[in-house]
Parts: C-alpha cells; sequence; structure tokens
C-alpha cells in the first residue's frame, strides 16, 4: 500500500511541470531597435516568471510598420514612438485601450572614439568631421528627433551633406562603431554600459526636440491572447523599471 502511494505520489508531482505550462504560450513581438539590449533581459525576467516563450524581432518602427499592415505575425509592438501604436488602432490593426508608454528615450551625439565630442555638443558646429550617422528619420523616430535636434542649433543645412543614414538606429550604431562615421545621433540606451559611455558623448538637452515616447500595443494578431496581456502587464511591473531605469531611459510618468 504504501509503495503503490509513493508510486501515486511520484506520478503527481511529474504531472505538475506539465500541467504549469499547459497555459504557457509563445509570443512574438516586433521591438524598436533602442530597446534591444533592456529587452532581452526583460524577455529572460518575463519567460522565467510565467513560463511563456518571447520570439523578439528587433528593427525599424516604420518598418514593421508596414510589415504589420501587409499581415506580419507580429502580436505585440515595443514601438519607439507614440504615433504608430495610435495608428495601428484608428485602423483596427492593434486592440484599442491596450496602448501605453513603457518608456521615454533619450538622444545622444554620440563617438566610439575618446575626444570627439565635447560635453556641450560643440563639436556639431565647429566641424572637423567627413560623416555624421543618423537613423532614417522617415523610419525611426530617433532619427527624426536627430533633425529636429540639428535644426534647433542651427546647424543642420551645413551638416546635411555630410550626414548617412542607417535603416534603423542599430544599423547607425554600427555605422559610428565601426568607424565608417565618426560621430552620429543615437539612444543613449545603446552606448550606456555599466552606468557609464564608452567614447564621447553629448547627451542632448531635451528642449530640443519631442519628447520620444515609446509606446507599447497589443495588435489584432494577439487579441485575447493571455500571453500578450502578460508582457504588457510585465512592461509596468517594479522589475521591468528597474531595467528600464538602468539602460538609460526616463520612466514613464
Amino acid at each position: 500500500m504504501q509503495n503503490r502511494v509513493s508510486l501515486i505520489a511520484l506520478l503527481f508531482a511529474g504531472l505538475l511541470p506539465a500541467a504549469s505550462s499547459v497555459h504557457a504560450d509563445e509570443i512574438s513581438v516586433a521591438v524598436a531597435a533602442n530597446f534591444t539590449a533592456p529587452m532581452q533581459a526583460i524577455a529572460a525576467g518575463f519567460e522565467k516568471e510565467t513560463g511563456h516563450k518571447v520570439q523578439a524581432a528587433y528593427g525599424a518602427t516604420g518598418k514593421f510598420y508596414a510589415q504589420i499592415r501587409n499581415g506580419a505575425p507580429f502580436e505585440v509592438l515595443l514601438s519607439a514612438d507614440e504615433e504608430t501604436p495610435a495608428r495601428l488602432i484608428k485602423e483596427a490593426a492593434a486592440v484599442a485601450g491596450s496602448q501605453f508608454t513603457y518608456a521615454t528615450g533619450k538622444l545622444v551625439l554620440w563617438s566610439a572614439k575618446p575626444a570627439i565630442v565635447d560635453g556641450a555638443g560643440a563639436v556639431l558646429k565647429n566641424g572637423g568631421f567627413n560623416h555624421l550617422a543618423i537613423a532614417n528619420p522617415k523610419l525611426a523616430p530617433y532619427g527624426a528627433a536627430a533633425v529636429e535636434a540639428m535644426k534647433g542649433l542651427g546647424v543642420y543645412e551645413s551638416i546635411q551633406p555630410k550626414i548617412v543614414t542607417g535603416e534603423s538606429i542599430a544599423q547607425t550604431h554600427q555605422f559610428i562603431g565601426t568607424g565608417n562615421a565618426l560621430l552620429g545621433f543615437v539612444a543613449l540606451s545603446q552606448v550606456l554600459k555599466d552606468g557609464k559611455i564608452e567614447g564621447s558623448a553629448w547627451i542632448v538637452p531635451a528642449r530640443l526636440y519631442a519628447p520620444i515616447r515609446q509606446d507599447a500595443v497589443i495588435l489584432e494578431k494577439g487579441k485575447g491572447k493571455p500571453a500578450a496581456e502578460a508582457l504588457l502587464k510585465y512592461l509596468k511591473s517594479e522589475r521591468a523599471l528597474a531595467v528600464i531605469r538602468s539602460s538609460g531611459y526616463e520612466l514613464p510618468k
């Protein structure tokens, strides 16, 4: 009798993991390229806590918009702006009421080399560089913010012939990191390592560009899916917010 009870107990214990994973699911998420590193950390914590799996793709928000409108199987969008999620909701391609700001980005003028970018951004007026990289302003909000900042400083016209454009903020960062462009505008989150910036940088004052509010939204293909709702809930948790804060973003008010 005792052996039978032990056997039943072992069988029951063995079934527990299977039972707990019955409701686990995989979710396809389109993520703004600037949010790559924090999302990787957040996804790991989310998977550990919920059992759901995250299949993430990283790229330019404008490109994701086109893909979503053409039927790409994304269920959640973590955008680099607030306009794209709102537009998708208006076009019935995203779930009304699910949009919220998960982070506010910061623009930085950065060079992989030390002593190139000064603490006041005067290098933009002084020149001395052949190429300056920005993300495509038509596809990437950080690229649009870079153009806005340069116009606000009155240097855009003189710098425009030197601008090289990446299709995403990730490619822009690569241009600068490999030396193909001496400097350029990227997200602070891309160059912040353990609280320090490698190379040289100037954090662009927020007054020079419109706030880069990065919004999340459940897409139509994720409607009613528990994993999608769980991910957005996790993005608001203290664990996720700690990652976002330490990655160089401002937290939503």
